[in-house]
């Protein structure tokens, strides 16, 4: 017989280890779970693993991922093997996402995104060599394959890339009660559709029924009185940046993409549309501040030869300024507080020209900025930048007055500030503009020109004044 206190305990063949947390109540992700993940993986234990991503989100996942070692990501996806969900990769950094998908078995990457919507599966391999494109795509089921070279055959960063080719599509000459029957039956829908798309015998798009309307109709009224002809479609090589506008203006949910013939060969839904527009983002802000690509994730090596261009092009403006200051070493000799107030000027007028140059960069970006409205933005950008410059020009000037106990000095400081403010509001906007006129990104090119335009007029404005107006010719 047992005691009171062998009934008491558990059996450890059923006992079940308590999973942490994944994230803290800032959000951050808890070192003990990753930490407890990494002895699961270390261990070859599925089923603790198992237990331990069961209940957590896929973002959570690609941020656990991420955080484990690379030798242990590719067995952390072994050990879960059919229960793990390849779209958590989208989630993951550039090339984490490559390394890990390079190291697995292509039996097992073609497995994981059959599985998949077209569009994410076309994201995961797209940009693996052709090679290891090929070895997994040949695993893969012919119709799975099909559509993705399909969409692989499109231009990068098009719609045609974007799109996902699950989609429903019927004749004009359905009924309602027709169609809800197909819908029911058919065991390859996609996961999310808003729409039915309408196609005559040759697949050429008639129109689109919005689901709800479909819903609200009777079974016997016809698809052909349902249809909405005039409606807003992309081709499939149109650039992505110009579906995410069209999105945007109009406030859809789901695009249809046709090919030349307006043959429908996909669907864009507003989720795809949503990271389009904040990978666009990142890579503009990323380009104005000269880190390209990288991520957090991104070799030593790498980072310093993505860096290093843009610091030795910015060397080279740098030594122009300094040439500039360099024409006047009379006067900086003659008048020492120039070499502290110059910079000052420089500065303000960069800070000036920034504001400017990102308005002019993000209207020309969402095509806001155009022939009917350049005139008045310009102008107003150079009353914008006349108006602060008097401004400043009277804080500085009073500031320099009373610091130095020189009036003159104060009004050179002030003239130069007014000088340079409109220099680079000028510069702010012209820049961009000239940019993209001869076909170049205006967010990756113009923040190096137009800081050179500013260093080079402020110290020049300053110095030049100075000159003048102590009469040291």
């Amino acid at each position: 017989m047992l005691s009171l206190d062998e009934t008491e305990k558990p059996s450890p063949t059923i006992a079940r280890e308590a999973s942490p947390e994944p994230r803290d109540a800032d959000g951050t992700m808890r070192s003990e779970y990753v930490e407890a993940v990494a002895d699961a993986v270390d261990a070859a234990d599925s089923a603790r693993l198992k237990q331990l991503t069961e209940d957590v989100y896929g973002a959570d996942l690609a941020d656990l991922i991420g955080a484990l070692t690379p030798a242990r990501r590719t067995d952390f996806v072994r050990l879960l093997g059919p229960d793990f969900d390849f779209g958590v990769l989208i989630e993951l950094d550039d090339s984490v996402r490559l390394a890990l998908i390079e190291e697995l078995p292509p039996a097992t990457v073609a497995e994981g995104i059959s599985e998949l919507d077209s569009d994410d599966a076309v994201y995961l391999i797209e940009d693996l060599d052709a090679a290891d494109q090929g070895a997994i795509l040949d695993r893969m089921p012919s119709a799975e394959r099909l559509s993705i070279e399909r969409s692989l055959d499109y231009p990068e960063e098009s719609a045609g890339r974007l799109m996902q080719t699950d989609f429903i599509a019927v004749p004009p000459f359905w009924t309602v009660g027709q169609t809800i029957d197909y819908c029911r039956e058919t065991a390859d829908l996609p996961d999310d559709f808003y729409e039915i798309h309408v196609v005559d015998p040759t697949y050429r798009l008639v129109g689109v029924v919005p689901l709800d309307r479909l819903l609200r109709s009777k079974r016997p009224v016809g698809i052909s009185d349902l249809v909405e002809e005039e409606g807003f479609v992309v081709r499939a090589d149109q650039d992505r940046e110009e579906v995410a506008r069209l999105f945007e203006r109009h406030n859809l949910i789901s695009l249809p993409v046709v090919d030349d013939g307006r043959r429908l060969v996909g669907v864009v839904t507003a989720d795809d549309v949503v990271d389009v527009v904040k990978e666009e983002a990142e890579e503009d802000f990323r380009a104005m501040h000269g880190v390209g690509d990288e991520e957090l994730s991104s070799s030593v090596m790498y980072t310093t030869r993505n860096r290093f261009l843009w610091l030795f092009v910015n060397l080279l403006t740098a030594f122009l300024a300094a040439s500039v200051i360099g024409a006047f070493e009379d006067t900086i000799a003659k008048i020492v507080a120039l070499a502290a107030l110059a910079p000052i000027v420089a500065g303000q007028g960069g800070n000036a020209a920034t504001q400017t140059m990102t308005v002019a960069v993000r209207a020309l970006g969402t095509r806001e900025l155009g022939r009917l409205n350049l005139k008045r933005f310009v102008t107003r950008e150079i009353m914008v930048s006349l108006i602060n410059g008097l401004a400043f020009a009277v804080i500085v000037g009073l500031i320099v007055w009373a610091w130095y106990q020189d009036p003159r000095l104060g009004f050179v400081i002030g003239g130069a500030m007014v000088g340079n403010l409109v220099a680079g509001g000028l510069a702010g906007v012209a820049i961009p503009l000239a940019v993209e006129k001869v076909g170049g990104d205006p967010a990756v090119i113009s923040g190096v020109f137009v800081t050179t335009v500013t260093d080079c007029v402020g110290f020049f404005a300053v110095l030049g004044l100075a000159t003048w107006w102590f009469g040291l010719m």
